[in-house]
Parts: structure tokens; sequence; C-alpha cells
């Protein structure tokens, strides 16, 4: 059971990307070239969903709060999977 919460918690995010992308606007304009849409959605999703969505709701305004928040998305990605053990 726990191999399945964490299987859906690592594919949530890339889910809702891929969700977004189909049904919504919210990519278009954002990015110059396909590169940076597909290295966040493989490597850093949680981010790149946070990062999508102050351009969107605020308009790319960076405050310290959105800071804050990226910082927190940023360890989500980069946390490891699984806790460490002796």
């Amino acid at each position: 059971m726990p191999c399945l919460f964490a299987l859906a918690t690592l594919i949530a995010p890339r889910l809702i990307i891929v969700l977004l992308w189909l049904f919504t606007s919210w990519f278009n304009g954002l990015f110059d070239t396909a590169l940076w849409p597909a290295l966040g959605f493989v490597f850093l999703p949680t981010s790149f969903l946070w990062y999508t969505a102050v351009q969107n709701w605020s308009g790319g305004e960076w405050g310290v709060l959105q800071i804050v928040l990226l910082v927190i998305a940023l360890s989500i990605d980069v946390s490891p999977a699984g806790g460490r053990r002796r």
C-alpha cells in the first residue's frame, strides 16, 4: 500500500500538467520553445506548475509569498522519496 501512495504522489503533478495542457490554454505564450515545459514535466513538475500558476494568476509578479511557495515546491521535487534507514 505505501508503494501505491508513493506512485500516486509522483504521478499527480504530471497528470495535472497533462490535463491542463489538453483542456485549457494554461501554457500558451509562456515559453518560447517546448524545451522548458518538457524539462519541467520530467524533472520538476511541482515547481513547473507553481511557476506557471504565478505567471497566469499574478501576471508574473514575484513577491515574497510566491518565492516562499516556489522554495517549498522545489523542496517537494528534489526531496528523496524514502526516509533514511540505518
